[in-house]
């Protein structure tokens, strides 16, 4: 088969262990930056250009988009999809997850257990927000932030107040979440493909830090995880609509809360804890779903 991995840095640890994997099992592996494509759009033969050349004869695709570029990069992988091509992640699915209110209104439609949430952007009583998510202490996250950045631990009432009025005069969406003190800055990276948790692991955050972010100075360590856990793991990712995700889990008091749902998880942490070839689980996952795709394209076809 030819998979080819939407980059924009073939030497990231993802995508190198991810281009190991497709070669490893006989496969062509081709880095694309999405940045550089462009695109045909019409009716009869949509397709990509990239570097000069038409992007054709792939069965496969593996995002790897990052939350800077999710328009222009799913706006490409949309394309591939049109062309027919079988996607790891749709990206109808990793939208859904980038969109950090979406992502908490599917899961609690769903039903999944998450930390009480508030959502604002010019709250005319801010006592009452900060009342409604459980009081002080809270978590205040701006909602286009990532790995950690953006996110606030406001201790006392007169703190929180400061921060969410400070967000709003730079006229920033926010969330307000409750603090979940049991999970002493710690939480849970599961790695969900298809409808298994493949992996888990512990992250823990640095002395005297809240996020337990491992670009943040976080450690992670090999966890086993209850049944609970799991299955809330696997049904976060299916709210999503994500056969790859890494679903970020506390542990509390009521039990497993996610949250967050990543659909371009980071490898090396994961690999590194557990010692598993998550990388060639995904190309496995490829295997048997890509000629199923194709399959059914056909049939739909006569």
């Amino acid at each position: 088969m030819k998979i080819g991995i939407l980059s924009q840095n073939e030497n990231l640890y993802s995508t190198r262990r991810l281009v190991e994997a497709v070669e490893q099992r006989g496969h062509e592996a081709v880095v694309i930056n999405a940045l550089r494509c462009y695109m045909n759009i019409n009716s009869v033969k949509p397709s990509i250009h990239f570097e000069g050349q038409d992007l054709t004869g792939f069965d496969a695709i593996i995002p790897r988009i990052g939350a800077d570029i999710t328009f222009y990069g799913c706006s490409v992988l949309r394309q591939f999809e049109m062309m027919d091509v079988f996607s790891v992640n749709q990206s109808i699915a990793i939208t859904r997850s980038r969109d950090k209110l979406r992502s908490l209104q599917l899961l609690s439609r769903k039903g999944v257990g998450m930390p009480i949430t508030g959502f604002a952007s010019k709250p005319d009583d801010v006592p009452d927000l900060i009342k409604m998510v459980g009081g002080a202490p809270l978590v205040i996250k701006l909602l286009e932030g990532t790995q950690g950045i953006g996110v606030v631990l406001a201790e006392t009432q007169k703190a929180a107040e400061s921060v969410i009025e400070a967000f709003m005069g730079l006229k920033a969406n926010i969330m307000v979440q409750e603090f979940i003190e049991e999970a002493g800055g710690a939480d849970i990276r599961c790695f969900v493909i298809g409808d298994k948790v493949i992996a888990a692991m512990k992250r823990q955050g640095a002395e005297g830090e809240f996020r337990s972010n491992l670009h943040r100075g976080g450690s992670a360590s090999l966890i086993r995880i209850s049944p609970e856990e799991r299955k809330t793991a696997v049904a976060a990712a299916k709210a999503m609509g994500l056969s790859v995700a890494g679903v970020d889990l506390l542990r509390s008091n009521r039990g497993p809360l996610v949250m967050e749902v990543n659909s371009s998880p980071g490898l090396e942490g994961i690999e590194g804890a557990t010692g598993k070839d998550i990388a060639g689980m995904i190309v496995e996952f490829i295997e048997k779903n890509a000629g199923k795709a194709a399959n059914r394209r056909r049939n739909d076809q006569q």
